[in-house]
């Protein structure tokens, strides 16, 4: 009476800081996630548009280009994505940043550096996994 093996959750995680995307990486992939990874926010916006499977958003705040914030901006208006669970994760951890990214529809904020065991835990509840 084995179950069927439950597909990947496919994650987008965008850092402009590629040791911090692969920590992320290597973290989520160790349960049931497949992770893209993009380092600024105009790739994080190609990657949404070619990869209609993503369920999850894991965000930097401060990026080249398109900020975290824009990239949410953007995901929020786009009829396609606007449910979308997104986390923003940044290094800059104002009450302020947190509250203007909640406001933006965020639907959590932490700050690095980061547990990447809490992180595992908080992905895969917006992810909607149970007991991951």
């Amino acid at each position: 009476m084995g179950s069927d093996p439950v597909p990947p959750v496919h994650v987008l995680v965008a850092d402009d800081e590629p040791h911090i995307g692969r920590i992320i990486k290597t973290k989520l992939e160790q349960g049931p996630f497949e992770v893209t990874l993009v380092y600024d926010g105009a790739e994080a916006l190609e990657a949404l548009e070619r990869s209609p499977d993503i369920r999850l958003l894991i965000l930097d705040l401060m990026m080249p280009q398109v900020s975290g914030l824009e990239v949410l901006d953007r995901v929020r208006a786009d009829e396609r994505w606007k449910g979308l669970p997104c986390l923003i994760l940044t290094a800059a951890g104002q009450d302020h940043q947190e509250e203007d990214a909640r406001r933006r529809g965020a639907d959590d904020f932490m700050t690095k550096p980061f547990s990447p065991k809490r992180l595992f835990a908080r992905a895969a509840e917006l992810a909607g996994i149970e007991g991951a």
